[in-house]
């Protein structure tokens, strides 16, 4: 009989298990990890770093979502993020911009307006200047949009909600009903038009999206009747008395810490007050927390398996967390190779240090508990 080695023996230790109710990755964990990259995506306009952001937030998805409905809407947000793309193009060239060029791409007609309009413009000279710059903050908006659904796609939302504060509980669930809906909708979408297929119908033009939208808002309306009445038929509003005093504290900390954590964010994102921006910050969020503890006491709800925060989930936040901090900091050391100029015209160079911090962004990919696969789910009902 053969031992295994060492290495082999790890080797199952260190692979990712397969996803079950109990090691699901906490909600909040996906969150942190796709605000990350949204934070490295808003201090950039390079076009390799946002193209890389979007691929590591694609190939995450690729490999750790579910069959779930929440979890198709990823596609949605890509075709989003290139319909804001184009938006800000179209406004850049018939709307002129600041941006001041001398290589003419065309010429429009420029509609004459009065003297109280100074300063916009409609028509006139595009340059490819204008034009650059339009599609670098395009994509950088359309960058953060693609986060945001890389988190829908992978965040359970009702896990979501049973992880907020009780002080929160009521401002989460309108949250999470805002951030289920688009998800919800376009699995409805999906299914109306995949019924109209089958049945010989048309499934584009105006007359198509007029009848395949009813039937989303009525499924949307219908969707939300039954969650207030389960709402309802489970008491919920229900508070516990508190002392006058603790609801005082409680309103001192929470307004006072969130003044706290704005005027830090501030701070931080102003060139004069990077020096005091982080300590209010700090002391907003220290006060905030404190508040929202104290506010907790109204709540008399329970949690039933209440979501864990094990290495893995640390793991998958943190790696958000670093991609975000190396990008911030990289920021403030070269910021002419996260923001490329357009005046004049410079190609885009690829920062190694950034770069390599937003491969880090893919360690949930090995990370994370494995999905069940679709053949796995049809066994087991």
């Amino acid at each position: 009989m053969t031992r295994s080695t060492g290495p082999a023996r790890l080797r199952p230790a260190l692979r990712a298990p397969g996803a079950t109710r109990g090691n699901a990755l906490p909600a909040g964990a996906w969150w942190l990890w796709a605000l990350g990259l949204a934070t490295a995506a808003s201090r950039t306009t390079n076009p390799i770093l946002l193209g890389l952001l979007v691929g590591v937030a694609g190939y995450v998805v690729a490999a750790r979502r579910t069959d779930a409905p929440w979890a198709r809407s990823y596609g949605a947000f890509i075709k989003l993020g290139l319909f804001v793309v184009g938006v800000r193009l179209v406004f850049s060239v018939f709307l002129g911009s600041s941006v001041p060029g001398s290589h003419t791409l065309f010429t429009l007609a420029e509609v004459p307006l009065p003297d109280w309009a100074e300063g916009v413009r409609i028509g006139g000279r595009v340059t490819a200047e204008q034009v650059v710059f339009a599609l670098y903050e395009g994509a950088k908006l359309a960058t953060l949009l693609i986060c945001v659904g890389a988190a829908n796609s992978l965040a359970n939302p009702a896990r979501l909600l049973k992880s907020l504060p009780g002080a929160l509980y009521e401002v989460g669930v309108a949250v999470v009903v805002a951030m289920t809906f688009a998800p919800n909708m376009v699995a409805d979408v999906a299914r109306l038009r995949t019924a109209r297929r089958l049945r010989g119908r048309p499934t584009g033009g105006v007359r198509a999206v007029l009848q395949i939208g009813l039937p989303v808002l009525e499924g949307a309306l219908e969707r939300s009747v039954a969650v207030a009445a389960s709402m309802d038929a489970r008491g919920y509003g229900r508070t516990a008395q508190v002392p006058p005093a603790v609801r005082r504290t409680t309103h001192v900390l929470t307004l006072g810490g969130l003044l706290g954590v704005c005027a830090g964010t501030y701070g931080l994102l102003a060139a004069q007050g990077a020096t005091h921006g982080l300590p209010l910050l700090l002391a907003g969020l220290a006060a905030a927390t404190a508040g929202i503890g104290l506010g907790g006491r109204r709540s008399v709800r329970t949690r039933y398996r209440p979501d864990r925060w094990g290495v893995r989930a640390w793991l998958v936040a943190g790696s958000g967390a670093a991609v975000a901090a190396v990008m911030i900091w990289a920021g403030a050391a070269d910021p002419d190779a996260l923001r490329p100029g357009v005046v004049p015209l410079t190609a885009p160079v690829l920062p190694l240090w950034p770069a390599a911090a937003v491969l880090i962004g893919l360690l949930p990919a090995a990370v994370a508990p494995l999905p069940p696969s679709p053949s796995d789910s049809k066994e087991r009902a």
